[in-house]
Formats: C-alpha cells, structure tokens, sequence
C-alpha cells in the first residue's frame, strides 16, 4: 500500500524524466487531496497553478550585482519545495543541495558553463547521461541527477562531505588518483569550502526558522 509520501516520491521522480524539454522552465503546482504537491511544466492537470515563471532575458545572478543577488535569494525561495522534496528522495539535506546550486549557478536553470555544465546542479553531459537526465535545463531533471550524483559521491567517500563535494567538482576519480584527499586543482580548493560555508549558513538558517515558528 503506497503513503502519500511514497506517491509523492513516484510522481516526483516520474515527473524528472518525463517533462518536454524548454529552455525556459516555467513550472506549475498544486497540492491533492492527500497532501502531495505536484509540478510540472506541463500544467496537464486544471488545478495546476502557476509557481515559477523564468523571465525572459534575465542575466545570470552569478554575473550580476545586487540585483542578482535579490534574484538570487527569490528563486531559493521559490524552488525550496521542489529542492525539498527532491532532498527527501534522496535521503539529503535539503540545505546541502541548496547549498551547490548556490555555487554552482546560483540558481540560474539556463546556465551553461564554458565547460558544457548545464543547468542548477551544472551537470556535464556525461553525468546527466548516467542518471538519465534526458535534458539539463530542465529545473526538475536537473536537480534529481545532481542530487542522486551527490548522494553515490557519499557512498563512495563513506559519508565524508569534503570528499564528496570535491568529487562533485572535479570527479571522483580525481579524488580517488589524489589519494583520497580533495585534489590540488585552485578551483576545487576554493569550491568546497565555499559550499560548506553555505551549508553550514542555510542549516542555520533552517534552525532559526524551525525556532521561530515553533
């Protein structure tokens, strides 16, 4: 017999593969009878409400000054009930994955790096491949193969966060060739401390606000 959390997690997961590939990912939601939210940006379903637009000509946060950091902060608001359900499924903190979209596209879902790292989680072709992420600038997509690549990173590092976030960044052959250790590249010793200086701000953050509505 299936709970709403287990519904939750099948459509969740069901809706990462199957949505039509956009450039601009305007996603839609509602909350059914048992409590289950849905998204999509294929609002197929009438009680779909729209929850996010992409606006149009938007310059990445990442490149942007103030502005881009209001922008910045927006959209973590706007897509923490998609991150959170996507953290559950993935046994995650949800601070942890809010944490390496903030470093590594700033929330941006039509970011392409010169390296071909695509979307939230940045995800290079041949990762998306592996978890079958059938379009990396899909906000949903994108997020569950990140979260599921992190995730085996912290199986494969027994659970060591520095490991596996330098895996995330460099490979996880890279770690594995430099002895286990966060290999000597200047960016991956400048990308794990910066995303455990977020985790550690947005668990903070999380704490505060379970205190303050309690």
């Amino acid at each position: 017999m299936q709970t709403g959390f287990h519904r939750a997690l099948l459509l969740t997961a069901a809706l990462a593969c199957g949505l039509a590939s956009s450039a601009r990912a305007d996603i839609y939601w509602f909350t059914d009878d048992d409590g289950v939210a849905h998204f999509s940006n294929v609002p197929t379903d009438r009680r779909y409400k729209p929850f996010m637009k992409t606006p149009d000509g938007v310059t990445s946060p990442s490149r942007t000054g103030t502005p881009g950091r209001r922008l910045e902060t927006g959209a973590r608001i706007r897509y923490a009930p998609i991150i959170d359900t996507v953290a559950r499924r993935h046994a995650l903190d949800s601070a942890l994955i809010h944490a390496v979209v903030t470093a590594e596209s700033a929330y941006d879902a039509a970011a392409v790096s010169k390296k071909g790292a695509a979307g939230l989680m940045q995800l290079m072709p041949e990762t998306a491949q592996r978890y079958g992420v059938t379009d990396r600038l899909d906000p949903v997509q994108n997020l569950h193969g990140g979260a599921r690549y992190l995730s085996d990173l912290l199986k494969m590092f027994d659970g060591n966060l520095s490991l596996a976030l330098a895996g995330y960044n460099a490979g996880e052959n890279s770690v594995v060739r430099h002895g286990y250790r966060i290999p000597p590249f200047a960016e991956t010793r400048h990308y794990v401390p910066k995303v455990l200086d977020l985790y550690r701000r947005y668990q903070d953050e999380a704490a505060a606000g379970k205190r303050k509505g309690a």
